[in-house]
């Protein structure tokens, strides 16, 4: 096993990583098909790693990764890791991953004991919430037992919010609704667990006035900056992360999506300032998630 992580060995903390591929997929015959199949597709080499390979990538760049897959009512796909194997892997490689959770805020009351327990027995430093893939919304009661666990324990939540790439140009958007990622539903939650940290994922395109207001005016939300390129990020997105917002904006990347060099050499190709970039690479996840 590694040694605990240490934020002086590192050069940023990763906000936002999927895992496709549990480590027995991964192992298998017709899990390696798969993952030769997606990277042929997407012209991809980083596409189908298990959490082992992903916290080899992240090592060899002295990053650490927030890792997490997320939470189906339905049938859940073969070669999918499970929460418990993100957990037990990840506690192999504590120098580099943390673990987030995943648990459908519609499991209600059942759902707070599920997370309870990744909590306790796997060691989860979060939960990721996807209210367009998981059909909520953020501020729906349901889900408030779930809350109300992340608050006493102090660990953030995780929101997509904005457009999706799920679904993108395809008929109908492969039936995902972008309605249910409007971060102003955020806002609702934010009031009601203070003691929750909450992190809206993304730059929230069509919505990025609300998120921005939201951040500014509510102490525990915070913005990670994950799947989309430094480069397109809105003009009022870059001006925030300069000035009222510099301790609150995060590095994330949305991997496999983007490899971190990929979002390094685009945000070269913004006015982010030069000052601004170790917090927003570093010091504020290692701030929001504890680090030392």
């Amino acid at each position: 096993m590694s040694s605990p992580m240490n934020v002086a060995d590192l050069v940023a903390i990763d906000m936002h990583t999927h895992v496709h591929f549990s480590t027995t997929a991964a192992q298998s015959e017709a899990g390696a098909a798969r993952m030769a199949e997606m990277k042929e597709h997407f012209r991809s080499d980083v596409l189908g790693m298990d959490l082992h390979q992903l916290a080899a990538f992240y090592r060899e760049r002295r990053m650490a990764a927030v890792a997490f897959t997320i939470d189906s009512l339905g049938e859940v796909a073969e070669h999918a890791p499970s929460n418990e194997e993100i957990g037990e892997v990840a506690a192999e490689h504590p120098d580099v991953i943390i673990p987030f959770g995943s648990v459908h805020p519609l499991r209600g009351k059942g759902g707070a004991a599920i997370t309870r327990r990744l909590i306790a027995d796997h060691g989860m430093r979060g939960f990721k919430f996807h209210p367009s893939v998981q059909e909520f919304y953020p501020n729906d009661r349901t889900a408030y037992p779930i809350y109300e666990v992340l608050a006493e324990h102090g660990l953030p939540a995780l929101f997509h919010t904005g457009q999706n790439g799920v679904g993108s140009g395809q008929k109908g958007g492969g039936g995902i609704r972008l309605k249910y990622s409007n971060p102003m539903f955020l806002d609702d939650v934010a009031v009601d667990f203070p003691e929750m940290p909450i992190v809206m994922a993304h730059p929230s395109f069509p919505w990025q006035d609300e998120a921005l207001a939201i951040a500014v005016h509510k102490g525990q939300v915070h913005i990670d900056l994950s799947g989309w390129s430094p480069k397109y990020w809105p003009a009022q997105l870059v001006q925030y992360a300069n000035t009222l917002l510099r301790k609150k904006v995060l590095f994330g990347t949305d991997f496999p999506l983007f490899t971190p060099e990929r979002w390094l050499a685009d945000l070269e190709k913004t006015e982010i300032r030069d000052a601004v970039k170790p917090d927003i690479m570093l010091h504020n996840a290692a701030r929001l998630l504890g680090i030392t």
